[in-house]
């Protein structure tokens, strides 16, 4: 029987995802992570590993708490393009109004110059792709072939707008500029689809 953990795993990788989301990978110092998790580098080491196992347990973390919460909040399956648009219109509204970004944007711009992108990073944005490509092909207009090739495209342009909306929220771009661009595209897709 292994040794049970002395410390609330959750609140740990809350703790590392913010360091993350904050520093970077790169940037996070074992110090960071220390005071952000309340757990002595020793510690950190014996549980996860090393610091990549941790970053990896807490990017996991947050591609189900908050990538896969705020889609099921916002973008159920049924909720076609009103959900897409609720689910746009949420990034506005960071949960501890901070500008901290997306953990997911952030590693995508981190680790995208090597030659291989990082495999949480290609979890996510795929999940983000299905959905958007799901929520669109839910009207019947979409049910030929040609409209799915459409859905398709238009499920990559989404993807492209949302990580754009993300990466301006993080620069401090006027929230009320974003908010009349999503409404925007989403105004001119309903007249599309």
């Amino acid at each position: 029987m292994g040794r049970t953990r002395e410390f609330e795993e959750e609140a740990v990788l809350k703790g590392a995802m913010q360091v993350f989301r904050k520093h970077g990978y790169q940037g996070a110092s074992i110090r960071d992570l220390e005071e952000a998790t309340g757990l002595k580098g020793g510690s950190i080491y014996h549980a996860f590993g090393d610091k990549a196992g941790l970053f990896d347990a807490a990017f996991r973390h947050y591609n189900r708490a908050v990538l896969e919460g705020r889609l099921e909040r916002f973008a159920p399956p049924g909720s076609g393009l009103k959900g897409l648009r609720e689910l746009f219109l949420s990034l506005l509204h960071e949960p501890d109004n901070g500008s901290l970004g997306c953990l997911i944007t952030n590693m995508a711009v981190e680790f995208g110059g090597d030659v291989k992108t990082h495999p949480r990073v290609e979890a996510a944005l795929g999940l983000l792709r299905s959905t958007f490509r799901s929520r669109l092909g839910e009207p019947p207009s979409l049910a030929r072939e040609t409209d799915r090739t459409k859905a398709d495209r238009t499920a990559v342009r989404l993807l492209a707008f949302y990580q754009g909306l993300l990466v301006l929220i993080r620069g401090g771009e006027d929230k009320a500029s974003l908010r009349q661009a999503i409404e925007d595209e989403f105004n001119q897709l309903e007249t599309l689809l």
